[in-house]
């Protein structure tokens, strides 16, 4: 039997890290969780620094565990010579580049894959490979906008709005994750590699999901609802004595249930209150009424009450909060770590679960170039041979 303490579903995997930024590290994190060995490809030049803040800071710490690292400089023959020795025993390349920059450097999937047939090549880009804008870089908020995001989030009227984390880079992250399971998963059976890839702007689409659908099938276009569902009535954001909740109470069943319990059993049987979609015309009205007595009590009080009545609610939650959460703290999302250079930490835990197989953060992300030396031993360059190439600003 497979022993649990040493046993990670990706052990075994090698894959290359050409990412910066956002997108590309989010895919890059999940694959390192879960047992990969991941080498971080960085430029000498960058001096441990990146897009997402200095290395030492929370975001690149939480982005980069789970890693090796070392320095090499792919514009040089030496650095891409290099670089090609690692593709011949790796599994996996992951990278964000602008499309001109890979094939400037030599490392594209036509490169790689004339060196090691069975590579599976990642990449994210802002607006996908090809295309009319195909060559432009993309950001996160910029794609927001332009995926329709920012237009139904916010305050009705209020022009707008962006969402509070990096959704289209982690979404994209995500997504390209999955997609080189799904290639590593294929190639078990045609022993070929393949190049998959996502983008900024596709993964964004991808997420007005409901949205986005309400426009293909009936032409509607979503507008900014607020904090309320953009399609069921009630559910939303309610004031309490002492702050705000979330109620949601939208289907037949839950609504009779929330006016049961808030001792309004009249209401169910009021005429522009009896169906889901009266409600929703209606909605303004309704709000209203449920905040005129909701906004008598504590949060706490309320979010008892409903649980006990199966209707779905919970408190609104400031980020401390979040971590102080009984819940949280038993799924055991704020994972610890421990650096030489920073002691003991927290960070983000994944939120995978797989039964039998333990979660945790194996090792804090490493200095810059760390494993340099390391690495290129084990692909045959001999200590002098090192050095020459560090002489020479290979690595």
């Amino acid at each position: 039997m497979t022993n649990p303490q040493t046993h990670l579903p990706l052990a075994g995997i090698t894959v290359l890290d050409l990412t910066l930024a956002r997108a590309g590290p989010t895919c890059v994190r999940h694959l390192g969780d879960w047992g990969a060995d991941i080498i971080r490809v960085e430029p000498p030049e960058a001096q441990g620094e990146d897009v997402t803040g200095r290395r030492d800071g929370s975001d690149f710490q939480n982005l980069h565990r789970n890693k090796r690292t070392m320095h090499l400089n792919l514009k040089t023959d030496e650095g891409r010579a290099a670089f090609m020795k690692l593709v011949a025993k790796a599994d996996v390349i992951v990278e964000n580049m602008r499309s001109a920059v890979k094939h400037k450097l030599g490392v594209s999937y036509d490169d790689v894959c004339r060196v090691n047939p069975k590579i599976v090549y990642g990449s994210i880009s802002g607006f996908g490979q090809t295309g009319p804008y195909g060559k432009r870089a993309g950001v996160d908020q910029i794609v927001q906008g332009m995926g329709g995001l920012m237009s139904v989030t916010g305050l009705p009227g209020q022009g707008p709005v962006r969402v509070g984390v990096a959704i289209a880079d982690m979404t994209a992250g995500n997504l390209l994750a999955l997609a080189i399971m799904m290639a590593l998963f294929d190639r078990t059976r045609t022993g070929e590699g393949r190049w998959v890839h996502t983008s900024l702007l596709e993964a964004q689409v991808f997420m007005l999901d409901f949205q986005a659908s309400r426009w293909l099938m009936n032409k509607e276009i979503a507008k900014q609802a607020g904090n309320d569902h953009p399609t069921g009535t009630p559910t939303g954001v309610f004031p309490s004595s002492d702050g705000h909740f979330n109620i949601a109470a939208a289907s037949q069943r839950v609504w009779e249930r929330m006016c049961d319990a808030i001792a309004k059993p009249e209401w169910k049987e009021k005429p522009e209150w009896s169906t889901r979609t009266r409600r929703g015309a209606d909605r303004a009205a309704l709000n209203a009424a449920i905040s005129e007595i909701t906004r008598h009590k504590p949060s706490a009080h309320w979010v008892e009450l409903f649980e006990e009545a199966g209707v779905p609610c919970g408190p609104i939650n400031t980020i401390d909060q979040v971590f102080a959460d009984p819940q949280v703290r038993h799924l055991g999302i704020a994972a610890p770590v421990s650096s030489a250079k920073k002691g003991d930490f927290h960070l983000v835990a994944s939120p995978l679960n797989m039964e039998g197989v333990p979660k945790k953060i194996r090792s804090a992300t490493p200095e810059a170039g760390e494993h340099t030396n390391e690495i290129l031993r084990s692909i045959g360059y001999a200590d002098a041979e090192i050095e020459k190439m560090r002489a020479a600003g290979v690595i």
